[in-house]
This record gives C-alpha cells, sequence and structure tokens, in this order.
C-alpha cells in the first residue's frame, strides 16, 4: 500500500511539474512603456517565433501599431488602433498578395 501511495505521489508530482513548465513558457510578455505609458504586448507562436507586437492602454484598449507575424516570421499584418478602434491603413499579406483596408472611426471602406 505504502508503495502505491508513493508511486501516485511521485506520478502527481510529475504531472504538477510538467503543467508549471508550461506556465512558465509563456507565449505573452507584457511591459510598461514609461515613456508612452502604455503597455507593450508581445505574443509567442508554439515554436517561439514572435506572433504579434503591440501596446495597450493602462485601461486594456489596443492602442498604436500592431503587427502579426506567422509561424515562420514573416509580417502578415500591420494595423492601427485609436483608443481601442480600428484606424488608418491596415496592410494585410495574404498568400504573398498586399491588400490594403482603410478604417475610419472603426469602420473599414476599400
Amino acid at each position: 500500500m505504502k508503495n502505491i501511495f508513493i508511486l501516485l505521489l511521485a506520478l502527481c508530482t510529475t504531472v504538477s511539474f510538467a503543467q508549471e513548465e508550461k506556465v512558465l513558457k509563456q507565449d505573452k510578455t507584457f511591459k510598461l512603456n514609461k515613456v508612452t505609458n502604455l503597455i507593450d504586448a508581445v505574443y509567442y507562436h508554439d515554436n517561439g517565433k514572435v506572433s504579434q507586437t503591440g501596446s495597450f492602454t493602462a485601461d486594456g484598449k489596443l492602442q498604436g501599431e500592431w503587427l502579426s507575424f506567422d509561424e515562420k516570421g514573416n509580417k502578415t499584418i500591420t494595423a492601427y488602433y485609436d483608443n481601442g478602434k480600428k484606424t488608418g491603413k491596415w496592410i494585410h499579406v495574404i498568400n504573398g498578395v498586399i491588400k490594403e483596408v482603410n478604417y475610419s472611426k472603426n469602420v473599414a471602406s476599400l
């Protein structure tokens, strides 16, 4: 009985460490930019390459330029936000084809 208990304890500990390791390998980082007073964010793909970069306001709204990348590191989207609303010219690269979308007051026009 004691051996079964030790085996179960070891198994639970191994599972706990595996889950903890996954949490430690974060897929995002946040850092306060003291110059802009925005929170700079970087998100990562499972392979470690950057997925997205951009900034948030203190109340969590997207702000400024956001970039998206595919798993190979190629830029796929350049987007702009103003206080959480889509704005300006967004550039999408889809299968090597560039598509531009203009946003005014959070509404797209081609």
